[in-house]
């Protein structure tokens, strides 16, 4: 029997033209954002709490994304099928609550305070002065930032190596130096419109591509039909509940790292009018389903047009989205195609980036090295420039070292950063017992719990080591803060930042 042929995808002149389109808009973005973003910190990480709730909400949902969405999570439903739809479930239900309850909140305290990071909130809400608590919340959000950043920047190589005809190191460098120039220039502004029109790029991609193979596959009912006949090892590929219990509340216990991501907090705190935020919630909302939606179904679909992995390129199912396109997409749509792949990646990465430069520029060097002196705007965003910069040279020795698990690099940010920073910065929020030793106890629970059980290869496949991660926090912190609540004075510092508002 013969052995099937892997596809070779030709990028043609009007793709090649398309993706090139795609990629000057950013630029311009991020040049007409300078001038803005020059004028303080707070313009440079957070926008100066200026944005647009359309901004917010689609920039927040789409740098939770990255290229787990359009490339791992495609992949995996043309391995698993329906039942794959458990892991975008968890995000998008966890985001609906965090935009109308979580954010609401944090925004307000957050302008009360003048907090401008995640640090600064820990810091602000306990009132620590001794820099414990901001070195430590610094220490975790640079750590896991450089695994997620580079782990993107190895997914734009990917990209790269399968449109184009680059090695996939190149393609590496490539994604990083452009990913720098837009966010060094233009800062979260620029990072949050370019993201928004990366978004919509991205909705529409997802879309048009899997409705044109259903159509070329006979319609909806033929497709459903001959996707009924596969079977996977759980089960038939229709069957939304062909998963164990373990791989079913893991997959629902990724949403649970959305609360600690600070690429997705800063969004919350960015926003001109909280009061519209819990509009923010339905518009996010919906891009989440839409994009969930055509991931999906992309997936599933694919499995039918490609029925072994041997025929796409590189024999890698995370190479379907672009295979897919290549075949039913025109040329200048498949450009879009890329494009989006693409935009999926800077958007989280850039988004990482400013997260990873803030804990440095303003948690450690303004705030723990250099607290007695006063230092000009203009300075801070001069420093935190070159931040970025140190930033994308570590995270691309570390895409380097680890082009081949990029997917686990993501997964693994993800959950620490969840871990680490969700269970206790909701405890900060809405239980005024909750205190600074607490908190400390449960980043390092988090953390730990995370690193060791990812190491465990019986714990590993049994549950996606964030849900332990995040419930042993939790209770750790409250525990911790039991025992410790009469040594500190949190009360009052909750009734009057907080419980107010």
């Amino acid at each position: 029997m013969e052995e099937p042929q892997s596809l070779i995808i030709h990028v043609g002149d009007q793709a090649l033209l398309a993706f090139i389109g795609y990629l000057v808009l950013i630029v311009v973005v991020g040049l007409l954002a300078a001038r803005f973003s020059s004028k303080g910190i707070s313009n440079f990480f957070i926008g100066g709490r200026q944005m647009n709730m359309f901004v917010v909400a689609i920039s927040a949902v789409v740098s939770g994304r990255s290229a787990w969405l359009l490339l791992g999570f495609t992949g995996m439903s043309y391995a698993m099928g329906f039942s794959a739809l458990w892991a975008a479930a968890g995000y998008i239900i966890a985001e609906f609550f965090l935009f109308f309850y979580y954010a609401p909140r944090l925004r307000r305290f957050s302008e009360k305070t003048d907090c401008i990071t995640i640090p600064d909130f820990f810091e602000e809400r306990f009132a620590d002065r001794t820099g414990v608590l901001r070195a430590l919340v610094s220490a975790i959000i640079i750590i896991f930032m450089l695994a997620y950043v580079s782990a993107q920047f190895v997914a734009g190589g990917k990209t790269f190596s399968a449109g184009f005809d680059l090695t996939p190191s190149q393609g590496i460098l490539l994604t990083a130096i452009i990913i720098l120039f837009y966010t060094i220039v233009g800062g979260f502004l620029a990072v949050s419109v370019t993201d928004t029109i990366q978004g919509v790029i991205m909705v529409i991609a997802l879309l048009v591509l899997p409705v044109i193979v259903i159509i070329h596959l006979g319609g909806f009912a033929a497709f459903y039909q001959q996707a009924s006949l596969i079977y996977t090892p759980g089960g038939q590929f229709t069957n939304a509940f062909s998963l164990g219990t373990g791989a079913l509340i893991g997959f629902l216990g990724i949403g649970l790292g959305s609360v600690g991501n600070p690429h997705i907090i800063a969004r919350y705190m960015s926003i001109k009018d909280p009061e519209k935020l819990k509009m923010t919630a339905y518009v996010g909302t919906t891009a989440n389903v839409l994009m969930a939606t055509g991931a999906l179904f992309t997936g599933m679909a694919g499995r039918i047009y490609f029925p072994d992995t041997s025929m796409l390129p590189l024999q890698d199912a995370e190479n379907l989205y672009p295979a897919l396109a290549s075949e039913h997409l025109h040329p200048v749509m498949f450009g879009v195609v890329i494009a989006s792949i693409f935009a999926a990646i800077m958007s989280t990465a850039d988004s990482q980036l400013l997260v990873a430069a803030s804990a440095l520029v303003r948690d450690i060097y303004e705030k723990l090295f250099q607290k007695e002196k006063q230092i000009s705007q203009q300075k801070l965003v001069a420093i935190s420039r070159w931040s970025v910069l140190l930033l994308v040279i570590l995270s691309l020795v570390l895409a380097f070292l680890a082009e081949d698990i990029v997917f686990w690099l993501v997964l693994f940010a993800w959950a620490g950063l969840g871990a680490a920073l969700g269970p206790t910065s909701i405890l900060a929020l809405y239980w005024k017992n909750v205190t600074r030793k607490g908190v400390i106890a449960g980043i390092i629970s988090g953390s730990v719990i995370v690193m060791v059980w990812n190491r465990i290869e019986f714990l590993k496949d049994f549950i996606y080591e964030l849900v332990p991660a995040f419930f042993v926090a939790f209770l750790v912190t409250i525990l911790v803060s039991k025992i410790t609540n009469k040594a500190e004075d949190n009360e009052n510092i909750y009734n009057n930042l907080l419980n107010k508002h």
